[in-house]
């Protein structure tokens, strides 16, 4: 049977009504303590009609971990409460939404009495700061601070999680030899680069049980000669296979450097290697904003969603053109 972006789809036990996904993307008004406001509700709630799926932006496990001080977050219980507002907008409009978790480790922007945590002590670049290599005492908090997130975002009634190791995140800096120069087992081989985000997804698991979904977004490409590759990535999704449900290939953010050619679709190709090494649902993202090739995608299996981000941003029925639901020039 041919998939289309009509067909439904599932993540874990999860049914969706379309093969489409707001990707996750930083609003920047939550409130100086990391809340959810009206701004979020009525923003989601907007753009889910014509998606199956809605992953809300970047949400903090810990006040330091905030990529932006005007980030929301959900490192406290009054957290909760206005996040359930999000969802009670999405499920209003039947479509189903994940929070994604995130720590941006070097990339954060701590308050000056928060520390700038990172696996290694190397700047993302002048910007940011030099960050404090984590001792093992505080990667423990912080496997302990995604459990409790996990968690909250249950109680706020989510409908699935995603760790966010792509961007030059957190988990993303522990994967990559750019970012991660540790000489403990936290540093050195692929298995010990791995084992800071085998614990946070372990507890995460863990904490939310085996019929939630859990699924990750990855960087497929560190645009670096040191950093990864998709083929690297491919494997490292492999060995986190067991305890997720579902992929998110992205790419870059490690460094500053961008890719050179950034053409419609052009991280189809990463999507397309991750999902010829697993048996999960991937998930594409990245200039796929014509309904033809958004078709392809899913029609030629090579993923089984596709994620808009920035054109939902700035026409909200987008997702309904691609569909053919509304008036269009996309082609």
């Amino acid at each position: 049977m041919t998939v289309s972006l009509h067909s439904s789809g599932r993540i874990n036990k999860l049914q969706l009504k379309n093969r489409l996904i707001l990707a996750p993307m930083q609003q920047h008004k939550g409130t100086q303590e990391g809340h959810a406001t009206d701004y979020h509700v009525q923003h989601y709630g907007r753009r889910a009609a014509d998606v199956g799926l809605v992953i809300i932006e970047s949400t903090a496990v810990s006040p330091e971990g905030r990529l932006y001080q005007d980030d929301i977050g959900i490192y406290s219980d009054s957290h909760i409460k206005p996040l359930s507002e999000v969802v009670k907008a999405v499920h209003a409009q039947d479509a189903r939404v994940f929070i994604q978790l995130s720590h941006g480790g070097r990339k954060s922007q701590p308050l000056p009495s928060e520390r700038l945590l990172a696996p290694s002590s190397i700047a993302f670049n002048a910007e940011y700061g030099l960050p404090f290599a984590a001792s093992e005492a505080e990667l423990a908090l912080l496997i302990d601070r995604y459990r409790r997130a996990a968690l909250r975002s249950q109680e706020a009634g989510f409908d699935g999680i995603e760790l966010h190791a792509a961007h030059g995140y957190l988990l993303h800096q522990f994967l990559s030899p750019v970012a991660n120069r540790r000489t403990d087992d936290y540093g050195g081989t692929v298995n010990n680069r791995l084992l800071f985000v085998l614990r946070v997804v372990t507890a995460v698991r863990e904490a939310v049980g085996p019929d939630y979904p859990v699924q990750i977004r990855v960087s497929a490409s560190d645009y670096d000669p040191a950093g990864l590759i998709p083929l690297q990535v491919a494997d490292i999704v492999s060995r986190l296979e067991p305890l997720l449900d579902a992929i998110h290939v992205s790419s870059g953010g490690i460094t500053p450097v961008r890719p050179l050619d950034v053409h419609p679709g052009y991280q189809i190709p990463y999507a397309a290697i991750v999902k010829s090494k697993t048996a999960l649902p991937v998930i594409a993202v990245g200039g796929i904003h014509q309904s033809a090739l958004a078709e392809r995608v899913v029609a030629e299996q090579l993923a089984d969603f596709v994620a808009i981000g920035r054109p939902m941003l700035e026409d909200p029925d987008f997702a309904g053109q691609l569909l053919g639901k509304k008036p269009s020039s996309i082609h």
